[in-house]
């Protein structure tokens, strides 16, 4: 099972931090890499089965949210190549947040796995995307 994890520390606490990205229909967080970010269906972006497609491409949705343990776990259910529905399933990412309390800041961890027979996903996709998501947060914050 292909898997990427990248991590991140933000200069903001962790309440900051939640409150930027708990939305699942709002990543204005992230400019330099998410162009646009529609939310589908009537279910609100902070509840479980909000439903998004990021940049006209990417289909996800959001599968469990805990906002006390500061946590959210979501799918992506069809894309372009190399996470499309042919090549990936069972595609599930996960956000975590941790407090740094002894620097008013955030531990970010974002992993991902998914069933595949090709390494693409991780190699070549996943692992740069989420870097640069993860940049612009930590630029966003601060």
């Amino acid at each position: 099972m292909p898997s990427t994890y990248q991590s991140n520390l933000i200069n903001a606490p962790v309440e900051k931090v939640w409150d930027a990205i708990s939305n699942f229909h709002d990543l204005s967080w992230a400019p330099n890499v998410v162009n646009s970010c529609e939310s589908v269906g009537d279910t609100p972006g902070t509840e479980v089965g909000a439903k998004r497609i990021l940049n006209g491409a990417f289909q996800e949705t959001l599968r469990a949210v805990d906002s006390t343990a500061h946590e959210m776990t979501y799918s992506i259910d069809d894309g372009p190549s190399p996470v499309s529905a042919k090549e990936v399933s069972n595609y599930i990412g996960v956000i975590k947040l941790t407090p740094v309390t002894m620097q008013d800041s955030t531990l970010i961890e974002w992993s991902s796995n998914w069933d595949s027979n090709e390494e693409d996903a991780a190699a070549s996709f996943c692992h740069n995307i989420y870097v640069a998501i993860l940049g612009d947060l930590a630029e966003t914050m601060s």
